[in-house]
């Protein structure tokens, strides 16, 4: 079932589709709107009811075949808001189809369907793009001005903590949810692979991982962990401690400290840095979102900006499947030591 979009002149503007209208599509929407030079084209779910509500509220067709808006040259790009087990094959065909790519984390369930997925970009010169947004977030950009700075010095340790909660009704609201299947994990691959992103974008690329994964609370309920924890070694020899848990009563905010020769780093809600000079700085997010979410930033909007502005201009995308697969692997490499018991090395 589908409904043609009510086109602009789009001789100038990039034509964009959005794959899955669930919780995280708004988002996009929101976003893809408000970007200069481009054009809502499609929303698209296989429910036809979602896709319609989307295509009223936000004045642009509607289809339940992401195969056949594929076809459509009205088309350039497409964001994927869909189940994670989907987004490889949906990637992979979007590309084969000469459409840029803008995928939701995790890029897919697999390392290997991720190496599969930047090949294919590579093959076509299309911008893959991943949606780790917190990297946008001012907090996050001054921790990486003072570590880029050298004003903090050199790290020595760092750790972090995600203490969320998702209960049973999170779970049975979707099928594909706490299944190895199709979710690819639990906590680790959907929750805390944001905080796993910005540790390795802080402390360097890491090396290899020790680990632990179980269920608790949770494990009637579903098939996959509920909660993990690990030491993450990086290439720059710096050691993370690492927690995370669906298990809490609130959604906490994300906890990350990184020591440094200089300073001492603490991001909870807001951040501060204190210098051993005696010198403290202190800052918020400039834009919060209030209000129930499910997620953690509000900085799609700045990915989203960028990523057009980066197939527009031809400028390299930041976030692009190289380093959208490194918070992946790490996923992987603690599942895996997780259950042979030994530290596990990346590759």
């Amino acid at each position: 079932m589908s409904q043609a979009p009510i086109r602009e002149d789009n001789m100038r503007r990039t034509g964009v589709a959005v794959i899955g209208c669930g919780a995280i599509s708004k988002l996009h929407f929101d976003s893809i709107v408000n970007t200069p030079d481009t054009e809502l084209i499609y929303a698209v779910d296989i429910n036809e009811k979602r896709a319609k509500d989307a295509a009223s509220a936000y004045g642009c067709g509607f289809h339940t075949d992401y195969r056949e808006v594929l076809n459509d040259p009205a088309v350039h790009a497409v964001h994927l808001c869909t189940p994670h087990y989907l987004h490889c094959q949906m990637a992979l065909d979007a590309m084969e189809k000469g459409k840029h790519v803008l995928t939701e984390k995790p890029m897919a369930i697999s390392p290997e369907d991720a190496e599969r997925m930047i090949r294919k970009s590579e093959e076509t010169g299309l911008t893959l793009g991943v949606c780790f947004q917190n990297r946008y977030n001012a907090t996050s950009v001054k921790i990486r001005e003072a570590l880029d700075s050298g004003r903090a010095g050199s790290i020595l340790g760092a750790k972090a903590s995600v203490t969320w909660n998702r209960d049973e009704g999170y779970y049975k609201a979707d099928s594909w949810r706490g299944t190895w299947e199709m979710e690819g994990g639990g906590v680790l691959i959907n929750q805390a692979i944001h905080t796993l992103d910005l540790l390795q974008w802080f402390a360097g690329d890491a090396v290899s991982v020790r680990g632990s994964c179980f269920k608790s609370l949770l494990e009637n309920v579903i098939e996959v962990e509920d909660s993990a924890q690990a030491i993450i070694k990086f290439d720059s020899g710096v050691n993370a401690l690492f927690q995370a848990t669906n298990c809490y009563c609130v959604n906490s905010p994300v906890s990350i400290e990184i020591i440094c020769t200089n300073a001492t780093i603490n991001l909870d809600g807001s951040l501060t840095i204190r210098y051993n000079d005696g010198k403290t700085e202190c800052f918020t997010d400039d834009n919060p979102i209030t209000g129930e979410k499910s997620y953690w930033g509000y900085s799609h909007k700045l990915l989203i900006q960028d990523f057009y502005d980066c197939i527009h201009t031809g400028r390299k995308f930041t976030l692009d499947g190289h380093e959208g697969i490194k918070a992946l692997k790490i996923v992987k490499a603690i599942y895996k030591s997780s259950d042979t018991g030994q530290w596990v090395t990346l590759s």
